[in-house]
């Protein structure tokens, strides 16, 4: 009677093994096959490697994000002087068309830009 028990509780616990030359299961291993091909493809593309060994090393971020917010800066700066320099130039010719309350405001301003 033992043997029998054991026999049934090992029959319960194997699963059952399926044929894989069944074609539905061909055909979804072979989609499963093209998407991680796709999968992988899409990867090489972004470089996720290399980014993720990137961020895996904290001294080179933080240089890199010192170096980019240090041009952005400079960047900021001279466009803003270049900004600056065209809208000076625009009013100084304003002040030569002698417009009444516009000249006069301009005139003062120029004044104090071209003060040491």
């Amino acid at each position: 009677m033992a043997d029998s028990d054991e026999e049934s509780e090992s029959t319960v616990l194997l699963p059952a093994i399926k044929k894989v030359d069944d074609p539905v299961n061909v055909q979804e291993l072979a989609g499963l096959r093209r998407q991680v091909t796709l999968l992988a493809e899409t990867l090489e593309k972004m470089r996720l490697a290399e980014y993720i060994a990137y961020l895996n090393r904290p001294g080179r971020l933080l240089w890199f994000n010192f170096l980019v917010g240090l041009v952005r800066g400079l960047g900021t700066a001279l466009g803003a002087g270049l900004l600056a320099g065209i809208a000076y130039f625009l009013l100084k010719r304003i002040v030569v068309l002698n417009l009444p309350v516009i000249g006069g405001l301009i005139a003062e301003l120029s004044k104090y830009v071209n003060q040491p």
